[in-house]
């Protein structure tokens, strides 16, 4: 693997395999595309943190997820669009950008959690991540093969999916999985809670 690695950075995270559909017009990306397409060099989602100014150095969060292109689209617009699905977590060790401003990184791994399907939390965090799928069906169709026997597979998806913080999401994500899952399981109770009080 090439030791330096683009970066896209979003609002947002995708965590490994989870997928995600992005479109390209900067031509920054496109070259980042074109790159990983040919084998040239990978490129990592990186998530933005919302919290501080533009050229802040703590603007792109420390540590993105390594992705592979596992679809193109032409878009109806005319712009081409990828799927891209998270094969890794990596710490940012060093970053700049390039001439046409893409930014760039080298990265060293870190641990992740490992797939675990003992705890009570599973089969509640399933049935909601179906209500959402059957609310949202061009995220379900992101996912032809869920695993929901997997808990890592599904608190990454929530993780992914949730209004958090950047600095929520990074702090749960230090967390043991299922630590993590009680958490979700207890925020999506209250997030239930407060919208049932609202409509009532």
């Amino acid at each position: 693997m090439n030791p330096t690695i683009a970066l896209f950075p979003l609002n947002t995270l995708l965590l490994p395999e989870g997928r995600m559909r992005l479109r390209l017009f900067e031509p920054r990306y496109l070259r980042l595309m074109k790159e990983a397409s040919s084998g040239v060099r990978s490129f990592a989602m990186a998530s933005i943190n919302p919290l501080v100014s533009q050229h802040h150095q703590d603007r792109i969060c420390p540590e993105v997820t390594l992705v592979s292109i596992v679809d193109f689209e032409q878009l109806p617009d005319g712009l081409l669009g990828i799927t891209v699905e998270g094969i890794g977590r990596y710490q940012i060790s060093k970053r700049w950008q390039e001439y046409d401003q893409l930014h760039v990184a080298e990265l060293s791994p870190v641990s992740f959690w490992s797939p675990d399907n003992t705890t009570t939390e599973q089969q509640e965090l399933w049935h909601k991540l179906q209500l959402v799928f059957k609310q949202y069906p061009e995220l379900a169709t992101l996912y032809p093969q869920p695993a929901p026997e997997n808990l890592c597979w599904l608190v990454s998806r929530w993780m992914e999916l949730l209004p958090l913080t950047p600095h929520l999401k990074q702090q749960w994500l230090k967390q043991s999985l299922t630590d993590t899952a009680k958490d979700l399981q207890l925020w999506l109770e209250d997030s239930l809670e407060d919208s049932l009080e609202e409509h009532s």
